[in-house]
């Protein structure tokens, strides 16, 4: 219920909160949803997978739905990880721990299909990322202005490095990804492609995110493998 999952027979070691931006993706959500917990309950984590729903016509922001699914997630529980996960990827290796790193902020997603299993270049961040709740908090979360233009994972990667942290990143053979693809018309930019910086990040960083973060929660509801956040 709610997506939601203990180990019936252990004491797990770890917590880890799945956040899914999320509109319009029923194919992708079913599909994600048959990979993704099977493969995290061979790892016997405790985990809750959230997908956190932007309502309306207007353009999709990433970046700010996975804000608010932190501050969300945060009041259940207090979890040990905040996985950041694309809805149309699902991972290969069954050894690519959905924990986080204890240091620094972790991109998992090393190798998609999609690029013959390397980074699209060299400061990608998206995908499929793991930050601790006092890494996300020490960066102030995501930026929240990125609307429709995809650009939100290097000001990510950039906020990473100002708040003195480094990224660190899965090796390829663990971090392998496929893309799932079904060409539906839906206006979220492809996130793939670099595309140019409309946003000084510097200058930007410690007053754009967790701590600007304004929305209006529409509803919170539990489904058999999911709980769903709405807002506007």
């Amino acid at each position: 219920s709610g997506g939601h999952y203990k180990p019936p027979h252990c004491f797990p070691r770890y917590k880890s909160a799945i956040l899914v931006a999320y509109r319009n993706q029923e194919k992708y959500l079913h599909h994600f949803l048959y990979y993704i917990h099977p493969f995290l309950q061979r790892q016997q984590l405790s985990y809750t997978i959230y997908l956190i729903q932007q309502v309306g016509t207007g353009s999709f922001n990433r970046a700010k739905l996975l804000n608010v699914g932190v501050r969300e997630a945060m009041k259940d529980e207090e979890w040990d990880c905040l996985v950041l996960h694309d809805i149309d990827l699902v991972p290969e290796n069954d050894y690519n721990l959905y924990i986080c790193d204890e240091y620094y902020p972790k991109h998992m997603a090393s190798a998609m299909d999609k690029f013959q299993y390397t980074l699209p270049y060299k400061s990608f961040f998206g995908g499929v990322s793991a930050l601790t709740p006092e890494h996300y908090m020490k960066m102030n979360g995501f930026p929240n202005t990125y609307w429709g233009d995809g650009g939100e994972n290097d000001d990510i990667a950039t906020r990473i490095h100002l708040a003195g942290m480094k990224i660190v990143r899965t090796s390829p053979p663990l971090g392998r990804y496929r893309v799932m693809d079904y060409n539906e018309e839906t206006e979220i930019p492809d996130p793939w492609r670099r595309p140019p910086s409309q946003h000084n990040t510097r200058k930007t960083w410690k007053a754009d995110g967790m701590n600007t973060l304004q929305f209006r929660l529409l509803s919170r509801t539990k489904h058999p493998l999911y709980t769903k956040i709405t807002v506007d």
